[in-house]
């Protein structure tokens, strides 16, 4: 570890901070309709769509919609893969996706995960990259905010029996926040250079006389908004290792930014809509104490490297699968960003690193990516376990707990953990299946504790909608294709579900005014025992697995061992 690289981490966490306020500020004068630069467009949207803007909707009206709009872009997204060879804009003349693959594909989109058993370049079209997959990297992102948005407006109501207008919210946070971000994001990678072209491939000849195919595309737009909304699907199959889409560090760094971003603002969000942005601080907080943590022990295991590789006197710790234009800590630092924020991109090979270092994105990930988490979903995922926390508060003191005026009681407790179980289920459940499946075992590219990790990996990643991987693992087959859709549509949509009818049950109740009894929730204690509660729910239940993986993996290291 080095003082620079201590010095990159320092300043990220610096900027985002900075960032949350501003952001914040903004996104909440959006979702309160006081930003109206296009309202023209606006309106002209909502009449093409036949949507009053000014009816709200009832929580189970506002999920229906967000459902009905998602099946929608699935048949759309689906029939653009199957058909894409006879679609223009295909200068490679790729042919149609199979049918498993189209299926796990439309879904990973859909859900905002964005886990690809496909090289993009060799697989799809520039036609199916910008319509396809492109369109669905906003329109996922922007379900994940408004549905963040929606169960804040829970808190925020009192006595209400609306939670919002889905068409309308999905609409601004398009207009307002996601495209324009994206624009200016795109301009600067493109100045960075990641190519943006219509153009076919380049054919080149190598210095030892070999030809090779330098494949090109509409790439900046993309990384923009896989980013910005924590998508994560690359272009190519290297994904931000590539040159073309993750040139240089200041290419780099601004992209962690963009991860972040969002996520960290709707925090702020939070505590403006509630009245008191303290208590967005608290969230944030509780966030901070996690992500620092999972950097730091990651920084730490791939600065130290393994005992084989100190034994061959390579002190500069593993570098293996990583990029040298970014190093061990701007390579620690991102796996660490995108897997606590649901994007799943990455800029060097998860499968690479050291047993710790990568059982720190795989914590990230079991944990419900919540710290920072997916834009939208990984504050409505901490809000989850607030309630959990609060509930625990009120009975260790004897109260009928409170947050932020509202009695957490019974219905809101039950639909916390109806929604932070489903995970484990997903995560454990497919991973149990898989290691006994021949098929599914035949698909591992190790053996012993870390080919279970390439599985737990995997379905960990899919449940979470997170999409990034250990690639030894071959997942282009009709057991992990199909798998592996089940995994991200249930993980993505029976947490919503029971989410959004916590959001109907808190705008439905009455504020309480803080009393002297109240329990504060926006100091230390909150936020340690946040902290706690979240460590504990995740210890007891992923402890095992990760002792038959990657903690058995660095055991064996210690011995001696290699995989």
């Amino acid at each position: 570890m080095t003082l620079i690289g201590w010095t990159q981490i320092a300043l990220f966490c610096a900027v985002v901070v900075a960032l949350t306020p501003l952001l914040g500020a903004y996104l909440t004068r959006v979702f309160d309709g006081r930003v109206t630069v296009l309202r023209p467009v606006e309106a002209g949207l909502y009449r093409l769509a036949g949507v009053d803007p000014q009816r709200e909707q009832h929580w189970l009206t506002y999920t229906v919609a967000m459902l009905l709009f998602h099946a929608a872009g699935f048949v759309l997204l689906y029939g653009l893969l199957r058909l894409q060879s006879l679609l223009p804009l295909n200068p490679a003349a790729q042919g149609a996706v199979p049918a498993d693959l189209s299926l796990n594909t439309a879904i990973s989109f859909l859900t905002n995960t964005n886990w690809q058993n496909y090289g993009g370049e060799s697989t799809l079209s520039y036609l199916t990259q910008m319509f396809g997959l492109t369109v669905q990297n906003f329109l996922s992102a922007a379900t994940g905010i408004v549905l963040a948005v929606a169960l804040i407006r829970g808190f925020a109501r009192a006595s209400a029996k609306t939670v919002g207008n889905f068409w309308v919210d999905v609409t601004r946070c398009t207009l307002y926040v996601l495209l324009p971000i994206a624009a200016i994001l795109a301009i600067f990678l493109a100045w960075q250079g990641i190519p943006q072209t219509l153009g076919p491939s380049i054919d080149a000849t190598t210095l030892e006389g070999g030809k090779q195919t330098i494949a090109l595309g509409p790439v900046a737009s993309q990384v923009a908004i896989k980013m910005l909304g924590t998508n994560g699907g690359g272009f190519f199959n290297a994904n931000a290792a590539h040159p073309f889409e993750n040139p240089t560090a200041l290419s780099n760094f601004v992209q962690m930014l963009a991860i972040f971003a969002l996520g960290a603002a709707l925090t702020n969000v939070f505590g403006r809509m509630v009245g008191d942005q303290r208590q967005g601080w608290a969230i944030l907080a509780a966030m901070g104490v996690l992500f620092v943590a999972g950097v730091a022990v990651c920084y730490w295991a791939e600065a130290n490297g393994t005992q084989a590789m100190q034994a061959l006197g390579l002190s500069g710790g593993n570098m293996e699968g990583k990029e040298t234009r970014f190093g061990i800590a701007a390579s620690a630092l991102f796996a660490v960003v995108t897997t606590a924020a649901s994007c799943g991109a990455v800029n060097a090979m998860h499968d690479s690193f050291t047993a710790l270092g990568g059982m720190i994105p795989l914590i990230n990930m079991e944990l419900g990516e919540i710290v920072v988490g997916g834009v939208g979903a990984g504050l409505y995922g901490m809000l989850l376990f607030v309630v959990i926390t609060i509930f625990l508060a009120g009975l260790m003191v004897g109260r009928t707990p409170e947050y932020v005026g509202k009695k957490i009681e019974a219905r809101e407790v039950k639909m916390a953990m109806l929604a932070i179980l489903i995970l484990p289920l997903l995560m454990l459940g497919f991973t149990a299946v898989a290691v006994v499946v021949p098929s599914a075992v035949a698909s591992m590219g190790n053996a012993g504790p870390h080919g279970f990790s390439e599985v737990l990996y995997a379905f960990t990643s899919q449940a979470a909608n997170n999409g990034s991987a250990f690639g030894g693992l071959s997942g282009n087959t009709p057991f992990y294709n199909l798998a592996g859709a089940v995994a991200m549509f249930l993980g993505r949509f029976w947490m919503i579900v029971p989410t959004m009818a916590i959001a109907g049950s808190l705008a439905a109740k009455p504020s309480v005014a803080a009393t002297a009894g109240t329990f504060p929730t926006t100091g230390p204690l909150f936020v340690g025992l946040l902290v706690g509660t979240i460590l504990i729910v995740g210890g007891l239940t992923f402890f095992p697995a990760l002792a038959v993986g990657p903690l058995a993996e660095h055991l064996s290291m210690l011995q001696g061992a290699a995989y």
